[in-house]
């Protein structure tokens, strides 16, 4: 029974399909390839080669031009940086130059006075056997020739500072002169890259 049912289904199957089977497809002949010549087509490709080698071009340009402006910008902000170092360097060093004489003149009054009271006094009690009573010229000159030595100590305090003052001028100056230096050798390779 089941057999005959298969093939009954089967038999129905072949019927259906031999009924819708399509028919022969009729198509107008045309010609293939498109309506444009060969070297029409070679051109076009050109064209488009030519424009896709021109965008690379100027997008590449663009680029470079733009990591380059980037590269600039770094070096004049590293500038300014180092130029607001410096100057931050100076003030703090103008103040403890300030300070620094202030200190200096408190000293030397102290010293002067200290001097000046011992001249009034007389010599130092380790020295009062060799003169016991020292005359006026004696204590004058003693007190002339202290204050050249007091005066002669100064001046060559004077002169050490400003041996230091333009040793530190010279080292600033060296100081930034590297630093420029460093930064166009930067900007000059980058450009060659």
């Amino acid at each position: 029974h089941t057999c005959s049912v298969a093939k009954k289904e089967l038999d129905d199957l072949e019927q259906w399909k031999k009924e819708h089977r399509p028919g022969p497809i009729t198509l107008v002949p045309q010609r293939l390839g498109g309506n444009k010549s060969e070297a029409q087509v070679r051109q076009n490709q050109q064209m488009v080669l030519m424009q896709s080698k021109y965008q690379k071009k100027h997008e590449r340009e663009e680029y470079i031009k733009a990591k380059k402006a980037a590269e600039e910008a770094e070096i004049l902000k590293k500038k300014a940086i180092q130029r607001e170092k410096a100057e931050r360097l100076e003030v703090k060093r103008r103040q403890e130059e300030v300070q620094r004489r202030q200190m200096l003149l408190e000293d030397q009054k102290y010293k002067t006075n200290e001097l000046l009271n011992r001249l009034d006094v007389g010599l130092p009690k380790s020295d009062s056997c060799q003169i016991a009573n020292p005359g006026p010229e004696a204590t004058a000159w003693k007190r002339s020739h202290a204050y050249k030595q007091a005066f002669q100590e100064d001046e060559n305090r004077r002169l050490e500072e400003m041996k230091q003052e333009q040793q530190r001028k010279a080292e600033l100056m060296e100081l930034e002169k590297k630093q420029e230096e460093e930064a166009r050798t930067r900007a000059h390779r980058n450009e060659q890259r």
